[in-house]
């Protein structure tokens, strides 16, 4: 019984973090077909924008919905076609969702910071998964694993976004631009510095098994 509420409680995060990703990604889809009200900032912004305002919504719409599948390690190990089938469509997901992100950067709201907030963001975005695909072809297979776990990190950006603003202008009432421009470079580098604190623990983790099973192959046998 312990190790089954062990195992449903190793799940849960991933469970929960798969989730929000599809709900945010049907947030984008559904961002692309409803009506927006004119005295929306962000709509009247966006319905003048041009063409990077869809190519952005689905672009990162779609690569949000395919990060649990690439994150599954079970469609890893038993449908390994799917997986670089899906890793195909995510990579050209960030293209899309980059360049119209760099796109749309120069408007955003409250002005130069968040700009730049945005803008580096959608060139690490395109960088590090570039890098991650480039380590996949070549065989790499740990490099490509970090790299994209990076560009995972960057990818749910989208996520954290939604996160602080919500909390910050919906529940806690904080100033509009001090709040939207925290979220505009909080929201990748928060996830960065998770991810790299799960990938170091990780690799510890890793260690450790691996000196423990190299300690009991070298105990002598009677």
């Amino acid at each position: 019984m312990r190790r089954l509420v062990r195992a449903l409680a190793a799940l849960l995060p991933n469970v929960l973090f798969s989730l929000t990703c599809v709900l945010v990604a049907a947030h984008a889809f559904a961002f692309l077909f409803r009506s927006h009200s004119p005295h929306n900032p962000f709509a009247a912004q966006f319905a003048i924008s041009g063409w990077d305002v869809p190519a952005h919504f689905f672009g990162a719409g779609l690569a949000l919905l395919l990060v649990p599948l690439q994150l599954s390690t079970y469609a890893r190990r038993h449908w390994p076609a799917l997986h670089r089938t899906g890793g195909w469509l995510y990579a050209c997901a960030v293209l899309i969702g980059g360049i119209s992100g760099l796109s749309l950067a120069p408007g955003a709201q409250a002005g130069l910071a968040s700009t730049i907030g945005f803008g580096v963001l959608a060139l690490l975005w395109l960088g590090v998964t570039g890098n991650g695909i480039r380590l996949a072809v070549t065989g790499d297979t740990a490099g490509h694993r970090a790299w994209m776990a990076y560009s995972v990190a960057l990818t749910a950006a989208a996520i954290t976004l939604r996160l602080m603003l919500g909390l910050g202008l919906g529940l806690f009432r904080f100033p509009f631009a001090a709040t939207y421009i925290t979220a505009a470079w909080g929201s990748w580098l928060i996830n960065l510095a998770v991810c790299a604190w799960l990938l170091r623990h990780r690799s510890r983790s890793d260690a450790r098994v691996a000196a423990g099973m190299h300690s009991v192959s070298r105990r002598p046998t009677a």
